[in-house]
Order: structure tokens, then C-alpha cells, then sequence
């Protein structure tokens, strides 16, 4: 097994709405509500070393990130996955200016977790690094947190099986032959209605086989996707006869972030799982858990998340990698506390959800995080009554055989509607005779950038695409020769045309769908060499014979007549700051400097290399 990253940052689950039969403690009862009233008064374990270095911690509570509510984010990391074409050494020159180091490359969806120096403003540095046009995608390394007929004795507790029409499925697929993976806090394999049912998994926090669960969370997601049925304990799972592999991705209090969870989903699609279940919130915002998810999806599977608890509306686009489920209740209404918005692909039963608890016992428990393992078990439903079906058959007729609840067709907050097991199987089953998975259709793919232009330096390529059915990849050609592909949406290029001779490139893109089914684009041309304009430095505020104080802001715009790369201030002979775009805020703290004269530079460059600088003499 290969050394893996352990997270050594305190969490907890502040949104699990998972709601024990037992009455929780005064103390923990206290610790949540401090949580949910802003993390006030939320402290961290001291972190231990880790392969990505020692020294993280989670900046907590900063604000919403693009309307999303976070616990926080892992202090001094970022996740970076620089475009398809970029070479290591422009990558690693990219990260140079911040003093950013790859620790990890997660090569299956080519994104590497950085780390910044001790005190470095990751918030900044990553607005920075999103102006690089070398780059695909630059995040936070954001913390989430939990978005929380058969003859068992407590079966007439499950309400939501019958509601969803599983045990009609059950005389055709029960989820034999396919395994969940759980990526959660753990499981309690001990448990006499989960030890049947369990295969083995990884523990990423402590990068170990221990999968045990730690506050008990992840024993009751998994019990609500496939606890095991006819042996006279408890209730039955919706795929009562999946195997269940946990793999545990959070801290002892709850916690995970972004990185572990994409992590978790490659090792689970390259261990021989066909469905995975992820219930924590805002993973759907995530470029690095989608492109996880898309690589779940090349092997056959797909991953299934919680919408989350919020209450209320989460601005995250839709997407395709990943189904994001919202919680319904025993009236087919609405969850109050399930998060809605455009990201929503489909409901589940998330109300009063009877499942096994850690150390032998059952509860009833509410939660986005309860309704999203009842659509992975349903898919699990589908892959056993098919093992041929794909992932884009699974989400097509889960959606198409859902109950439309709600406004008329899809909406913001049931999606497609709430999910009937019945005729997801039914459905399943008929695409044997039906062969509706053929695809003989051709993406359609346009290079949108470059277009008839003039180019220097590390030239941005990208494309818009679309498909009856999906797009796998991109594949890039300059001159007739295959330059680079990408295997992961969204696909981008980055093309260096620094050490090419002068004159006229064509670049063409074809696009593949799963069944081998290519779509070219139109030729693009564009001219190499022809910029020897150097930009403009438009706006300096350090003027000569100026006298600071003990602090100082430094600010700078630069233009130029196709695009300013970047702006370097030095002061007395040392580089100090650099931004990637037209304007550059530095503050510089002067309080420590000798008095007497001291020499600002800036210089701006294009992205041809043409450079003008400015110079001036300022006194304290």
C-alpha cells in the first residue's frame, strides 16, 4: 500500500442532522451548538508531520467561499491541477514565485496538493495563481463536513423502503456482485447486521487497514445502503446484498477536506468498487472531488453526495461527475434542512432514516447524509440487475424513472424528483433488450481559444464541447501533430510557444465520447513571434523623493496591447512580490528598514517576454 497523506486537523460534524435515538450529552450538545454559531468556540489538536509536511491546520469559519458556508480550509495547501501540454519545470515555475511545493500529485486526475511556506496567505496566493493561464483549476483545500420483503424484527421501522419501491426490486437484484464504498468516518464491522456484508478498506487519516468507525456516522450511512437482511437483526438495507468497503476519510471529530476525499475515490475505483458514497457537504463545488469522480466513472462507477444541510440556497453549478442527492420526507415534501440549488440532481427519503448504530444498536437519524446512500444503493440495485450498464445509464434512468416532485420537470430543489428503486432496476434490466446504451452519436467540440490571433509565451488552448452522452476526452493537434491529451474534465491546454520558430500553427481538437466516437473541431490558425510590445507601467504610487513610514502600500497596473503576464516589484536589488495579470498590491512593511535612500522597481512583461520597468528613489 502506498504511503498516503494524513490529515492531522481536528473536525467535527457540525451539519450531520443524524439525530440518535439516545440523548446526546450536555457537553456534546454545547460543542455543537458553538459549531453552528460560528465555530467560536472550536479549537484544533496540535498537527503531527505528515507526508505533505507538518504544521497544517484549518483556517476556520473565514466567510463563504462563492455563497458556499465552509467550516474552513487546510491552512498553507492548495489544490492545483496545472492544464494538459504544461511541462514539470513550467509547473514547478508557476508555484516559484509563492515558494509553493508539490508534495503530492494525485496522477489519476493530474492534481497536485501544494504546500506555501508557514504564514504564507493561501487566500491570496491562490487569487494569484487563478490568473495564471498555465493553470486549469486553483482551490482551497476546503474542510466538510457530514451532511448527516424481508424478515429483519425492525423492518417496519424502514420507512423509506417501501416508499421508494425497493423491496418490488428486490426479486430481480438484491446488489449482489457489487461493492459500496463508504467513504466516511469508518464502520463498525462488528456490527451483527454490517459484518456480513463487510469487504476490506483503508483508513486515509491514519494510513492504515483500521477501519473503525470514530464517532459512529459512517456506520449508520452504511446500514442505510446495505445493512444485511434475513438474519433476524434490525432492518434490511436498500442493497441488502452489496458488499460494503469502508473507507474512512475524516478526523476523529468528523472532518475531511477536498484532497483526502479525492483520494479516497481513486483508491475506491481502483479497488474494485462500483458505486461510492461521500455523504458530506459542498463536495460538488470541488474541480479536484469532480475530476475524482470522472476518473470513478472511466472504471464503471459512480459517486454519490450528500446536497448538505444548509437549509437553505448553495450556488454550485451542475455538473456530471458526481450525483448530489437532497433529502425528502415520509410525505415526499421537502426536507426543511436540505440545501437546494442547481447542483441537485435527484431526492431520497432523509427523514427519520432507521439504520445500526456503533456498538450493536440501531437509531433513527435525519440528513442529506442519509438520503444520498439510498441512491447508492439504488445504483448498486442497477449494476447488480446489469453488470453492463454505465454510469451514464445510471444516471439517465435514475433520473428519467424518479418521481417529479415539485414544480413540473426538474427544479432547484428535488432535481429530477425522488428515487423509485423499482423502476430504476425495471429500467436497468430493459436496456439488455433495448441496447439503448449503443452511441453512434459524435461530440461536437470548438477551440474557443486561441482564435485567429497573435501568440506568445504559454499560449492558453480551450475548448467548449458537448455530447449526446458525454465527453471523455480532448485530444490537441498543432500542425497535424498530436501535442498533448486531457483525460479530465474540464479539459484545457497549455501550449509553450516560446522555443518555436516565427510564423503560421494550426491547431485542430477532436473530442471521444465512451464509445469511441470522435468530433473534430474547425482549424484554428494563429501566428507565433510577431509582439515586440512591451507593456506599459500606467500607474505607480512610489514616486522619486517620497518619504514612508512604517508602512506602506505599493500598487501598480501595467498594460500592454494583447496581455500583461505578470509584474515583479523589487526593492533595493530583492524581489518582493509578483502577481500574474495587470495590476500588483504589495504592503511592505518599512517599519524595520534603515533610514536613508531605498530603490523600488517594478517591471512589467508580456507574454512574448517584451518587459518595461520603472525605477524610483524613495527616503525614510
Amino acid at each position: 500500500m502506498p504511503r498516503q497523506h494524513q490529515f492531522p486537523v481536528q473536525l467535527s460534524d457540525n451539519h450531520r442532522c443524524d439525530h440518535s435515538s439516545a440523548t446526546p450529552s450536555f457537553a456534546r450538545s454545547l460543542l455543537l451548538a458553538a459549531i453552528l454559531a460560528g465555530c467560536a468556540g472550536l479549537t484544533h489538536a496540535a498537527p503531527s508531520a505528515s507526508a505533505q509536511g507538518a504544521g497544517l491546520a484549518v483556517a476556520q469559519n473565514a466567510g463563504p467561499i462563492g455563497k458556499q458556508a465552509f467550516v474552513g480550509w487546510a491552512k498553507g495547501r492548495l489544490l492545483i491541477a496545472p492544464r494538459a501540454g504544461l511541462t514539470a519545470g513550467e509547473f514547478e515555475n508557476a508555484l516559484k514565485p509563492h515558494n509553493g511545493k508539490s508534495r503530492i500529485h494525485l496522477k489519476k486526475i493530474n492534481t497536485h496538493i501544494v504546500e506555501l511556506p508557514e504564514g504564507t496567505d493561501e487566500v491570496a496566493v491562490m487569487r494569484e495563481l487563478k490568473k495564471d493561464p498555465r493553470l486549469k483549476y486553483v482551490e482551497l483545500d476546503m474542510v466538510v463536513t457530514h451532511a448527516a420483503s424481508v424478515t429483519d424484527p425492525y423492518y417496519s421501522y424502514s420507512w423509506a423502503l417501501p416508499k421508494i419501491q425497493a423491496p418490488s426490486s428486490w426479486d430481480s437484484a438484491n446488489g449482489s456482485g457489487v461493492t459500496i464504498a463508504i467513504l466516511d468516518t469508518g464502520i463498525d464491522a462488528t456490527h451483527p447486521d454490517l459484518a456480513p456484508n463487510i469487504v476490506p478498506g483503508w483508513n486515509f487519516y491514519d494510513n492504515n487497514s483500521n477501519t473503525s468507525d470514530v464517532i459512529g456516522h459512517g456506520t449508520k450511512v452504511a446500514g442505510t445502503a446495505a445493512m444485511a437482511a434475513n438474519n433476524s437483526n434490525g432492518s434490511a438495507g436498500v442493497a441488502w446484498g452489496a458488499k460494503i468497503m469502508p473507507v474512512r476519510i475524516s478526523s476523529p471529530d468528523g472532518f475531511a477536506t477536498w484532497s483526502i476525499v479525492a483520494q479516497g475515490i481513486n483508491w475506491a475505483a481502483d479497488n474494485g468498487a462500483r458505486v461510492v458514497n461521500v455523504s458530506f457537504d459542498n463536495l460538488s463545488g470541488s474541480a479536484a472531488v469532480q475530476s475524482a469522480a470522472q476518473y470513478m466513472r472511466s472504471k464503471g462507477g459512480v459517486v454519490v453526495v450528500a446536497a448538505g444541510n444548509s437549509s437553505g440556497l448553495v450556488d454550485i453549478a451542475a455538473n456530471d461527475s458526481m450525483l448530489s442527492v437532497a433529502a425528502t420526507d415520509s410525505n415526499d415534501l421537502r426536507a426543511s434542512f436540505s440545501s437546494y440549488g442547481n447542483y441537485v440532481d435527484i431526492a431520497a427519503p432523509g427523514v427519520d432514516i432507521f439504520a445500526p448504530s456503533m456498538g450493536g444498536g440501531y437509531s433513527t437519524n435525519w440528513g442529506t447524509s442519509f438520503a444520498s446512500p439510498i441512491v447508492a444503493a439504488t445504483a448498486a440495485l442497477m449494476i447488480s440487475a446489469n453488470n453492463n450498464i454505465s454510469p451514464v445509464d445510471i444516471d439517465q434512468i435514475l433520473k428519467a424513472t424518479a418521481l417529479d416532485l415539485g414544480a413540473a420537470g426538474y427544479d432547484a430543489y428535488y432535481g429530477a424528483g425522488r428515487v423509485d428503486a423499482a423502476k430504476a432496476v425495471a429500467a436497468a434490466q430493459s436496456i439488455i433488450k433495448t441496447a439503448i446504451s449503443l452511441d453512434t452519436q459524435a461530440p461536437a467540440i470548438l477551440i474557443t481559444s486561441p482564435v485567429g490571433s497573435k501568440v506568445s509565451g504559454s499560449v492558453p488552448v480551450d475548448v467548449s464541447y458537448s455530447d449526446n452522452i458525454g465527453v471523455t476526452s480532448v485530444v490537441l493537434y498543432v500542425n497535424g501533430q498530436k501535442f498533448a491529451t486531457d483525460n479530465i474534465a474540464p479539459f484545457a491546454f497549455s501550449w509553450d510557444v516560446s522555443a518555436l520558430p516565427n510564423g503560421a500553427y494550426t491547431l485542430v481538437a477532436y473530442a471521444y465520447d465512451a464509445a469511441g466516437n470522435a468530433g473534430l473541431s474547425p482549424t484554428v490558425s494563429v501566428t507565433i513571434g510577431s509582439d515586440t510590445v512591451a507593456p506599459v507601467i500606467s500607474s505607480f504610487n512610489l514616486v522619486d523623493g517620497m518619504t514612508v513610514s512604517n508602512k506602506q502600500s505599493v500598487n501598480v497596473t501595467a498594460t500592454d496591447n494583447q496581455i500583461v503576464a505578470k509584474i515583479v516589484l523589487s526593492i533595493d536589488g530583492k524581489q518582493v512580490a509578483t502577481a500574474y495579470g495587470s495590476s500588483l498590491s504589495y504592503n511592505w512593511n518599512t517599519r524595520n528598514i534603515a533610514k536613508g535612500a531605498h530603490i523600488a522597481t517594478v517591471q512589467a512583461y508580456d507574454a512574448a517576454n517584451n518587459t518595461t520597468s520603472k525605477t524610483v528613489t524613495i527616503y525614510k
